[in-house]
């Protein structure tokens, strides 16, 4: 078997209601989905979902390559992008060929990649994550109960700006899982995205643990402040969960030896090679994984064979236009297929058809951090409204976005 070619997509994922975090929203909900598929002599293709950036010359890599020898092409990737770097979304073009790749593997296979990676368990731990800052508080409850009704009993919530609504919506959520718990304590996590300085991040978390139990602050400080993020672990209860930014091993080490991370992540589009060698580090020092994404379809499966899988991000519960998955969500897991490969399928013709195209993006997106980010003395400052939160703002129509901008 050989590859031969490969061709993107860009599709879009339709949240009908307004999606972001900290640093914008996006008015529409409709965020930019990029997909790859790669084809092979043998009529198998494999589909990735992760940005396209410079993927002419990551391609030329594996061009005419057996697309079963998956994590020796993987380092031939990174190789490749030696001289230009392979971090950021270039690191992402590695991870969707690398996901398509394994979907080719185990189609060959003849067995869903879960079962291939030596999953024994099919169903995949969830919480849920609505990208919710600009809900208003009735949206909030509304979104929640919807989780809820699928068996999830964690939530993840946007926030940052403002300690009293970060709590007031905080307990509106509580307050949701613990009535469709039937009394029993939910878990909550805050993530903030990177909008904090140290000092602020552990003066605002401190004080929402006088009244919450949060399992995780989320990105407290810049991705990489090793010296920062080990700050505010030992400064608050909750864990500290960072990683989605991370593009690398040797970006995670530095935060590992510092005592820096308690719960590391990994992002959907930086493929399933990855999240395995990352995860096999983060094991090897007895910390716990977590995938995150609105399509961690790879991660997923890959979730099912690694020992320390703690839980996945499930944010939409809809599919982005013209891909259907063979997963569903119910008692607040992802439960894998049977079918062979990914079990992603792609209606090429009706993505073109559709030709959803997302809004020039403005400075005020999720995908651009504000100017006064960590610089904030008050709530409600430079445009911030708590109670919508952050200004409501149009999408990016790049077609190389990258899904972790909402994440």
């Amino acid at each position: 078997m050989r590859i031969t070619g490969y061709r993107t997509l860009t599709t879009v994922q339709e949240w009908g209601r307004p999606v972001g975090d900290a640093n914008g929203v996006f008015a529409d909900g409709v965020v930019p989905v990029s997909i790859v598929v790669v084809d092979t002599d043998e009529g198998i293709s494999g589909v990735g979902l992760g940005p396209h950036v410079e993927i002419e010359r990551v391609f030329a890599a594996i061009e005419g390559e057996d697309p079963r020898a998956v994590t020796t092409l993987y380092d031939r990737m990174l190789r490749h992008t030696f001289k230009a770097g392979h971090a950021g979304p270039v690191f992402g073009t590695i991870g969707a060929l690398d996901t398509a790749l394994w979907d080719i593997k185990a189609q060959a296979a003849g067995e869903p990649l879960w079962r291939l990676l030596g999953g024994r368990d099919r169903r995949v731990p969830a919480y849920a994550s609505g990208l919710d800052i600009g809900l208003t508080d009735d949206e909030l409850v509304s979104e929640y109960e919807v989780y809820a009704s699928h068996g999830l009993r964690a939530a993840k919530l946007k926030g940052g700006l403002d300690i009293e609504r970060d709590r007031h919506r905080l307990c509106l959520v509580r307050d949701v899982l613990t009535e469709a718990g039937h009394g029993r304590r939910p878990g909550l996590m805050l993530d903030v995205n990177e909008a904090w300085t140290r000092k602020q991040a552990v003066r605002h978390v401190c004080e929402l643990e006088r009244s919450l139990d949060l399992i995780w602050i989320e990105e407290p400080v810049r991705r990489w402040d090793a010296e920062g993020h080990a700050a505010v672990s030992r400064g608050v209860c909750a864990s500290v969960a960072t990683g989605e930014n991370l593009t690398g091993l040797e970006q995670y080490r530095p935060l590992i030896a510092a005592g820096a991370v308690d719960v590391v992540q990994m992002a959907a589009v930086w493929g399933v090679t990855h999240f395995l060698r990352a995860s096999a580090l983060a094991h090897a020092h007895d910390l716990p994984v977590s995938p995150i994404g609105n399509s961690p379809i790879g991660l997923l499966h890959a979730a099912t064979s690694v020992p320390n899988h703690l839980t996945s991000e499930l944010q939409d519960l809809h599919r982005p236009v013209g891909v259907s998955i063979d997963l569903h969500v119910e008692d607040g897991a992802f439960v894998l297929g049977d079918s062979p490969g990914l079990g992603v399928r792609v209606d090429e013709e009706l993505i073109r058809a559709a030709n959803r195209r997302p809004q020039p993006q403005t400075a005020d997106s999720p995908n651009v951090r504000p100017e006064r980010a960590g610089r904030r003395l008050l709530a409600g400052v430079d445009g911030i409204v708590p109670g919508r939160q952050v200004p409501v703002v149009s999408l990016n129509s790049h077609n190389d976005v990258t899904p972790t901008a909402l994440s």
